[in-house]
């Protein structure tokens, strides 16, 4: 895969949001990366308990320039292989693994490891993480990012888990760089039907509520 261009900040920049598909078939996630770029989103993560992922993330990645295709749930070195050789250009973890974040610094992909405590936190972003994946955020909130923010601010954060079109804007507003999207994103009833122009025009509504950011 060392053809192909590695992760592009200038397209996440554009929509910081890391949209997770969990579950999803490569037939329907054809549909889906077409309805998401349409919208203007470019940053997609195919979680690796997903039948199928490698491939997935293969296909994606050789049938869609502008889409950013990385791999999620990565939780040790034998996922991490898997999903680089798949040719992955970033990684997210939904837990610390040290050998996972200071491997992908090394070869220079970037990594969101999932962490929770200030302490994990901490030691994720110490160890070279991209930015940080708070995660699950739904416990945690927008006030938990607000209070991390104040004395770990160079730290970036990428809240996780119970973000929602109706509250992305107020994580952004307390810090955050970005955010994770899994099931709020990819809304299961829209695609069930094959309404991938209602979900474009969902994944639309929900990348202005971070315009600005």
């Amino acid at each position: 895969m060392s053809n192909k261009k590695s992760f592009s900040w200038k397209l996440y920049n554009r929509a910081p949001i890391v949209g997770i598909v969990r579950g999803v078939s490569m037939g329907v996630m054809r549909d889906i990366a077409n309805a998401y770029l349409k919208a203007g989103l470019h940053t997609i993560e195919i979680t690796m308990n997903t039948a199928g992922a490698t491939e997935i993330i293969s296909k994606l990645r050789s049938e869609f320039n502008d889409l950013n295709v990385g791999a999620g749930t990565v939780c040790n070195m034998e996922d991490y292989e898997r999903a680089v050789a798949a040719g992955a250009q970033f990684i997210v973890t939904p837990i610390l693994d040290e050998t996972v974040i200071k491997t992908a610094v090394a070869q220079g992909i970037p990594i969101f490891p999932g962490a929770y405590s200030p302490t994990e936190i901490y030691k994720a972003w110490s160890l070279g993480a991209s930015a940080v994946k708070i995660f699950p955020a739904t416990q945690l909130g927008v006030q938990f990012i607000k209070d991390i923010s104040a004395p770990l601010n160079n730290i970036k954060l990428l809240p996780t888990g119970g973000v929602s079109l109706e509250n992305i804007r107020s994580f952004f507003e307390a810090g955050a760089v970005g955010v994770g999207m899994g099931s709020s994103l990819f809304n299961k009833k829209l695609i069930k039907e094959g309404n991938f122009e209602g979900l474009s025009d969902h994944f639309a509504k929900v990348k202005a509520e971070v315009k600005g950011f």
